[in-house]
């Protein structure tokens, strides 16, 4: 038996099984190909065929036909799959190819048939977009998931956070988050550190050997089931400066305002122009132009992204992750929308929280960690 939490639970692998054979009627198809890692970990359960760590396709393909499903595995890893990720208990026969034919099963099984898959492959109706939105809606089980992951990331995150000291460089930093990740079993699939002058400089601050000195962000996207959650702390040696504390108030007006637009039937542009707005209010009216606000979170870090012609509507059992950003200043948590209301997932209650009024309702920012 296996010891992993949170396992697949019998009802949420129905309820997926039932949508994509919703999806093969749909498309009069013959036959469904998965292939990527985050469609074959939705389907499964949080099960996992991947060998390289950053690939986007794993080791395994599901077959998925109108009376039958089945996995296509290399001889290299069928035995370990078979194992360890209990996927013949789900119902699926292994089918193993020779690892020098990598074709050679797919092939045979799609020949003469209509069919489609989540990746171009020659001869498949590309159904890459369709698929994806199978997974839009968690069921209770992926919530209980999500719920860990929010959880632990931020666990880690915050651990990382807490540890940056003057001199400390930006590798190294990242190095102890990634550390405090793999120790709680979360996949770093993106970390930022970012220190001082590169903050105000770039976006997106891929870690360089530059010691910190004041000031330091760091960002987590973690991943485990193959869902990711994603968060951003910051933290200051001494005293917070005049100009910073501005800055990370307007960050954080924006974000509640994201927030709380974010309500079932709502779509992301409306969403999107909210923010731009509290942008205006906040006197920075240009700066959403510089990075991306965020959106749906999921089995890919976005979903979807909230833009200006982005008609995407909101739906309950769906999680989302905005990250508003000034030179200098983000804010991000990841959060699940449930009909029980708005539960934020990538907090630990250890972090210090502005506290944000937005249309009658208040809501908590990560603050800027004050050190020294």
């Amino acid at each position: 038996m296996s010891l992993e939490p949170f396992g697949p639970d019998p009802m949420e692998l129905a309820e997926k099984e039932r949508r994509l054979r919703r999806l093969l009627t749909e498309h009069k198809l013959d036959a469904l190909v998965l292939a990527r890692l985050n469609n074959f970990a939705w389907a499964t359960g949080g099960r996992d065929c991947a060998v390289f760590f950053a690939g986007e396709k794993g080791e395994a393909q599901i077959v998925l036909t109108s009376d039958d499903k089945f996995l296509l595995v290399p001889n290299v890893e069928a035995a370990r799959l078979a194992a360890e990720e209990e996927l013949e208990a789900q119902g699926y026969r292994l089918v193993v190819h020779p690892w020098w034919q990598p074709g050679q099963e797919l092939a045979r099984v799609t020949r003469g048939k209509r069919w489609g898959a989540d990746c171009p492959y020659p001869g498949a109706l590309d159904l890459a977009g369709e698929v994806a939105r199978l997974r839009w809606q968690f069921t209770p089980a992926e919530q209980e998931r999500f719920r860990w992951l929010g959880r632990a990331s931020a666990e880690a995150l915050e651990a990382a956070a807490r540890s940056a000291a003057p001199g400390l460089t930006e590798r190294q930093l990242m190095s102890k988050l990634a550390t405090e990740c793999l120790a709680r079993q979360v996949a770093p699939v993106l970390m930022l550190v970012g220190s001082d002058e590169r903050l105000l400089r770039y976006r997106h601050p891929v870690a360089t050997a530059k010691p910190i000195e004041s000031d330091v962000m760091l960002v987590l996207c973690g991943r485990r089931w193959g869902l990711i959650a994603s968060a951003t702390r910051l933290v200051h040696v001494g005293p917070l400066p005049a100009e910073l504390k501005r800055r990370a108030a307007a960050v954080a007006h924006v974000d509640a305002t994201l927030i709380a637009a974010t309500r079932p039937g709502t779509r992301a542009c409306d969403i999107f122009a909210q923010g731009a707005r509290a942008y205006a209010e906040a006197g920075y009216p240009e700066e959403w132009q510089h990075h991306h606000q965020g959106g749906l979170a999921g089995y890919a870090a976005r979903e979807y992204l909230a833009q200006p012609d982005c008609q995407e509507v909101v739906q309950v059992d769906q999680a989302f992750a905005w990250n508003p950003s000034l030179s200098g200043v983000k804010s991000e948590d990841t959060f699940l929308l449930t009909l029980a209301g708005r539960e934020f997932l990538t907090v630990t209650g250890d972090w210090p929280y502005t506290r944000v009024s937005i249309e009658n309702e208040t809501i908590d920012r990560p603050s800027i960690l004050q050190m020294g």
